[in-house]
C-alpha cells in the first residue's frame, strides 16, 4: 500500500504549512494557510478550500443605546466579502440580520434589531458572525446604554434635543459622553404701569432676558459661544421666570430671573420704568419713561432699553430685544420693543427674546408694540394694560398706556426663559 509523500516540500502525511498561496503545483497537493487557519488542495490550475474558513469576530465599534434604532460596525477576519449572519443574542435569545460584508474583515452599518435596543439599559448583548462557509464566529459582548433624561426629548436630523420650560434636572447616565450645544434664555423684565397720582405717566416697556447660545448668534450681538462636554452627571437646570407686571403705586415692574445650565448664567431682563423712572438694566435692559432713560443690557446677552420722552405723548423707551436695542419713545408715541434672536438648535427656526413696546398717554398718540420673538405689546388703547410677553421666550411685557391720574393700569408681565440642549448620537 502506497503511501502519501513529497507533500509540497514535506515527508510523508506532514502537512507543509503557508501563509498565502505558493505555486499551484500538480493535483491532489494539500497545504495549510496559516492566515485563514484551513486546508487548501489544488487542483493542478488553482487552490481550493478544503475546510471551513473561520469566521473571527475582533471587535465592535459603536454603541448600542436603549431605545435608539443604532448601527454598529463589526472587525474581524473570515467575513469572505459575502453575505454575512450577525447574531445579536441577548437573554439566550438569538436575532439574526443578515448584511453583505464590505471586505474580508470589516461588516459596517449592521442595523441593531429593535427586539435589541428597546431591551433594558445595562443588558449584554452576544453578537456572532457566520460566514457563507458556515463558520461561526467567538462572541464578542457588549452593554445596552441608557441616554441622556431631562425635558421634553426630540429629535432633528442626527441630533437629540432636550427642551426646558420649567426648572429640572438634565442627567446624563453612566459610560455616555458628547459634546453638547445649547440655548439659554433668561426670563423677561416686566412692562412698568401707570401712576395713581401722575395722568401722563405712560410706562415703559420690558427688557429680553439674556440670551446665550453655542448654536447661533448669542444675544446683545455677540458671536456663538463654545460648545461643552457632557459626561456622566446630573446637572440642575433653572428656568428663570418672567418678571412681574408693575402695578400703580409701585410703577416699575420686576426684572427677570436668570436661567442656568451647568456654568451658562443667563441674566435676566430689565425692568420698564414708569413716569418720569428708568428702565432697569438686566440681560437686556428695560425701557425709561418720561425723562428716564432705558437700562443697559449685558455684554453678548441683549441690547438696551429705550429712552422715555416728555410732553405732549410721554412716549416710553421699548424694552431692549437679545437682537436689538429698544426704540426711543418720542413726544408723539411711545417705542417698540427690540427684536429678538432666531435660533434653529431644535430643528426648526425661531425667534425668541424679544423687548416690550412702550406706553404713552392719551388718544391720538400710538403705543410701542413689542419685538419679534414674543415681546408684549404696550397698551393699546386708553387707558389700557401692558401686554404680556410670551411664556417661554424671554421676552419682556409691555408697558401700560395712561389717560388720566385716575387710571391704574398695569404693566404686561415677562415671558418666562428656556433651555434647550441638543447633541449628535
Amino acid at each position: 500500500m502506497s503511501k502519501q509523500s513529497d507533500v509540497l516540500t514535506g515527508t510523508s502525511f506532514n502537512i507543509v504549512s503557508y501563509a498565502s498561496d505558493p505555486s499551484v503545483g500538480s493535483a491532489g497537493k494539500i497545504y495549510y494557510n496559516t492566515t485563514l487557519g484551513l486546508l487548501k488542495v489544488s487542483n493542478g490550475t488553482a487552490w481550493f478550500k478544503v475546510s471551513a474558513e473561520p469566521a473571527i469576530l475582533s471587535s465592535i465599534s459603536g454603541t448600542i443605546y436603549n431605545t435608539i434604532a443604532n448601527n454598529i460596525t463589526l472587525t474581524g477576519t473570515g467575513f469572505l466579502t459575502d453575505s454575512c449572519i450577525v447574531t445579536f443574542t441577548v437573554g439566550g435569545t438569538g436575532y439574526p440580520v443578515t448584511k453583505t460584508a464590505d471586505s474580508d474583515t470589516t461588516i459596517s452599518a449592521v442595523a441593531v434589531p429593535s427586539a435589541v435596543y428597546n431591551s433594558a439599559a445595562g443588558t449584554s448583548v452576544s453578537i456572532t458572525v457566520t460566514n457563507t462557509d458556515g463558520s461561526i464566529s467567538g462572541a464578542v459582548s457588549t452593554t445596552i446604554l441608557a441616554l441622556p433624561t431631562g425635558g421634553t426629548i426630540t429629535t432633528s436630523g442626527s441630533y437629540r434635543i432636550h427642551t426646558f420650560t420649567s426648572s429640572s434636572t438634565f442627567t446624563v447616565p453612566t459610560g455616555f459622553s458628547a459634546t453638547a450645544d445649547y440655548l439659554v434664555i433668561a426670563g423677561g423684565g416686566g412692562g412698568a404701569s401707570t401712576q395713581s397720582t401722575v395722568s401722563w405717566a405712560s410706562g415703559g416697556g420690558g427688557g429680553a432676558g439674556g440670551y446665550r447660545t453655542s448654536a447661533g448668534t448669542s444675544g446683545g450681538g455677540g458671536s456663538a459661544e463654545s460648545a461643552i462636554s457632557i459626561t456622566a452627571a446630573s446637572y440642575p437646570v433653572t428656568v428663570g421666570a418672567g418678571g412681574a407686571g408693575g402695578t400703580p403705586g409701585t410703577d416699575n415692574g420686576t426684572n427677570g430671573s436668570n436661567s442656568v445650565f451647568g456654568a451658562i448664567t443667563s441674566i435676566g431682563g430689565g425692568a420698564g420704568g414708569s413716569y418720569p423712572k428708568n428702565g432697569t438694566a438686566g440681560g437686556s435692559g428695560g425701557g425709561g419713561s418720561g425723562a428716564g432713560v432705558g437700562g443697559s443690557g449685558t455684554t453678548n446677552q441683549g441690547y438696551a432699553g429705550g429712552n422715555g420722552a416728555n410732553a405732549p405723548a410721554y412716549g416710553a423707551g421699548g424694552g431692549g430685544g437679545a437682537g436689538l436695542a429698544g426704540a426711543n419713545g418720542t413726544a408723539s408715541e411711545g417705542a417698540n420693543g427690540g427684536n429678538g434672536v432666531s435660533s434653529s438648535i431644535t430643528g426648526t427656526a425661531t425667534t425668541r427674546a424679544g423687548g416690550g413696546g412702550g406706553g404713552t398717554y392719551a388718544a391720538g398718540y400710538p403705543a410701542g408694540f413689542g419685538g419679534s420673538g414674543g415681546g408684549g405689546n404696550a397698551g393699546q388703547t386708553y387707558p389700557s394694560d401692558g401686554n404680556p410677553a410670551t411664556a417661554n421666550t424671554g421676552s419682556g411685557g409691555g408697558g401700560a398706556t395712561n389717560n388720566t391720574s385716575n387710571d391704574l393700569q398695569y404693566g404686561g408681565t415677562g415671558g418666562s426663559g428656556i433651555v434647550i440642549i441638543r447633541y449628535a448620537f
